[in-house]
């Protein structure tokens, strides 16, 4: 039975901020069913870089200082098996975004080996876009939410927010802006609920290993579910799950392969092709764009043993401000 849906108390909560999952961390603020919270989040290295940082500050960047979240909240009533509903009343964003390419992760890490370090700073403009750099003909929809949700897990000691798991963490889900409900199960008394990781915009898939990566001010609203434990993150969406901007249709490459893994990598990787060679970007900057605004697909699971699964990645053009000739 959900708690009864009623005006609850707002609460700010800044400079609460820690890096890792721990349900002995005491909580920086206790709230009751139908309260809201306004979070301060700080970008994913907790102010490591900014606006005029340059790719050697990303690469001074302590990989294992990631995720700066805010919190713990406890959530009055919580108890192992409850599910806490998340309410995202609410999100603003800074005007500009950092999206870093590492030599060790995302999809073509391999392919473009150890000297592959770039970083992006975006800038957002009077059109509400935030744009690759000047001439090149990107521009970006904003479309802000927070990487990382979660609440604590049972299992005691510090847990990083990587990878996602049945409590959330590092999701990564662009669908979680203002007007959709996160569900989450709990695991420890009070839930212990934190977030971070502010988003201007991200592609389903995040296939460079960051998005446009910013401080953000989030307003939640927490709800009570008792006895009523998803068994991993479920949410509802407030509009559909296709980018706001596909009117003007997608650019899609595909991989029909045995293995998914593979599937994503040769999509990825034809995107970033085309990207270049229509667009005249470079293969670093296509590879950005396809985690700041691609949307990585399951087409056809391997449905069996001969079978194989058909990925597709797809690109909406009217990021691009001309098309080719135009």
């Amino acid at each position: 039975m959900v708690t009864a849906r009623s005006g609850g108390k707002v609460h700010v909560l800044a400079g609460a901020h820690h890096f890792r999952f721990d349900n002995g961390l005491p909580p920086a603020l206790t709230v009751e069913p139908g309260d809201t919270v306004i979070f301060e989040c700080l970008e994913a290295y907790g102010g490591g870089l900014g606006p005029d940082s340059t790719v050697d500050d990303l690469k001074r960047l302590p990989f294992d200082a990631v995720h700066c979240l805010t919190g713990p909240v406890a959530v009055g009533g919580a108890e192992p098996g409850d599910a806490v509903e998340v309410e995202v009343l609410e999100i603003t964003a800074s005007q500009w975004a950092w999206t870093g390419v590492f030599p060790d992760i995302g999809v073509l890490a391999e392919e473009l080996g150890p000297d592959s370090w770039a970083l992006q700073i975006w800038h957002v403009g009077d059109d509400g876009r935030a744009e690759l750099r000047p001439g090149a003909g990107v521009r970006v929809p904003v479309e802000p939410f927070c990487g990382v949700m979660g609440v604590a897990l049972a299992e005691p000691g510090e847990h990083l927010t990587m990878p996602p798991r049945r409590v959330g963490g590092n999701i990564d889900t662009r669908h979680l802006i203002a007007g959709s409900r996160l569900f989450l199960p709990v695991e420890v008394p009070g839930a212990l609920f934190s977030v971070g990781d502010g988003h201007l915009a991200q592609g389903d898939g995040e296939v460079c290993g960051t998005a446009l990566e910013t401080n953000v001010t989030v307003g939640l609203r927490f709800w009570l579910h008792k006895g009523r434990a998803p068994r991993a993150p479920q949410f509802e969406t407030s509009r559909p799950t296709t980018s706001r901007v596909d009117g003007m249709g997608y650019l899609s490459t595909t991989a029909p392969v045995q293995d998914l893994r593979e599937g994503v990598v040769a999509s990825v990787h034809d995107m970033v092709e085309l990207l270049t060679e229509r667009y005249g970007l470079s293969r670093i900057e296509a590879y950005i764009v396809c985690s700041a605004a691609g949307d990585l697909r399951i087409s056809v699971p391997k449905l069996g043993p001969t079978h194989q699964a058909f990925v597709t990645f797809n690109v909406p053009r009217a990021i691009f401000v001309t098309e080719p000739g135009g």
